[in-house]
């Protein structure tokens, strides 16, 4: 069995009570409460070095409160999630609940299982959580992993004759609504000097949109690792452009209201969590490679080639730029009137932790 991160010490039962985000805890729970999320916040500028935060979480981390169930949505893109299912980390960590994992295969399903109550927690990539906020769906931002702009691509067939972003002009383009590759497409069609009017997007799941970009039913397909990589291994399409320079490819974490408000010390475990599975990701490759595959049922080429384009994503409440960043993306999908209203990215972002986390930084 490949090696876990080591777990923290737990606490006294008398150290157990839980904190929620409206209640202020006693000083000394609040300090390690604070402990236990500088491990994620290190990594985004918040006041102690990345060994420091770690260093104290693993020293002082606090115990966590009992959870009836914890049910959390992934895909197979979601590395740290994978990791954690995997070595059945959550299980151990919160042993009285009923951990549940449900798959799905693009951001927009996941979170509308979340916004009905079939989840607490799931990852996703830009545009779905816009999507859901115009859609008055409750859920709240609570972490972000760093930008992962080479990890999508907008692909043609390899003897296709387009060669250029003006060149999708009148074609049809394969695309899941509402995810991270709707955004890319909506920056290159930009960047071409198109209108959004001026191409033919063909709304379909990632499955059904590769059997039409393989039968040459759709011009080119807009899409995200480890499709994209499935792909070009097997069929050697072109990428006529990929997120560089046009979309950050953000990934967010995200939990219904009802759990971050009331569960905000669990939470931050959580997220304290998938931050040690990804510094096992970048520790042991071969080993993180191996269990995606063995999870995905995809070829272990495909893992190494999209968990290659990924870069060390450790986990971290969002900053001002990727909230500014994020706004971006809300406000042209309202722009090109792709979604109902316009929405502001900051007011469902899980702001209590961001409040304690500043702390951090003051003597």
């Amino acid at each position: 069995m490949p090696p876990t991160a080591p777990r923290p010490e737990v606490l006294p039962d008398a150290m157990k009570k839980e904190l929620t985000m409206n209640t202020p805890p006693f000083p000394a729970l609040r300090r390690r409460f604070l402990r236990v999320a500088g491990t994620t916040a290190a990594v985004w500028g918040l006041g102690l070095g990345r060994a420091q935060a770690q260093h104290a979480a693993a020293k002082d981390a606090p115990g966590v409160p009992a959870l009836a169930q914890l049910r959390i949505g992934y895909q197979k893109s979601a590395v740290n999630l994978v990791v954690l299912k995997q070595q059945g980390v959550l299980e151990k960590r919160f042993p009285g609940a009923k951990v549940s994992w449900s798959e799905f295969p693009a951001g927009p399903q996941l979170l509308e299982a979340l916004s009905v109550g079939s989840l607490e927690f799931g990852l996703t990539g830009d545009s779905p959580p816009v999507f859901a906020q115009a859609a008055g769906k409750d859920l709240l931002y609570v972490a972000a992993e760093p930008p992962k702009p080479d990890s999508s691509a907008i692909l043609v067939l390899r003897d296709s004759p387009l060669q250029t972003l003006a060149d999708l002009k009148g074609k049809k383009i394969a695309l899941q609504k509402g995810s991270s590759a709707h955004y890319l497409l909506v920056r290159a069609v930009e960047e071409a000097g198109l209108q959004w009017r001026d191409i033919q997007p063909i709304y379909l799941a990632p499955a059904d949109a590769r059997a039409a970009f393989e039968r040459k039913s759709v011009d080119a397909w807009a899409i995200w690792d480890p499709f994209y990589a499935a792909v070009e291994l097997d069929i050697q399409p072109r990428a006529l452009v990929t997120g560089k320079s046009l979309s950050s490819n953000n990934s967010f974490y995200l939990a219904s209201r009802a759990f971050a408000t009331h569960n905000g010390l669990a939470l931050a475990v959580l997220l304290q969590e998938l931050s040690s599975a990804d510094a096992f990701v970048q520790k042991n490759r071969k080993q993180a490679i191996r269990l995606i595959s063995d999870f995905s049922g995809l070829d272990a080429g495909v893992v190494s080639l999209f968990v290659q384009r990924r870069p060390a994503s450790p986990v971290a409440p969002l900053n001002a730029a990727t909230v500014a960043d994020q706004q971006r993306v809300a406000d042209a999908f309202f722009k090109l009137g792709l979604i109902p209203r316009p929405v502001q990215v900051s007011q469902i972002v899980w702001q209590a932790d961001a409040a304690r986390l500043a702390q951090l930084n003051r003597p």
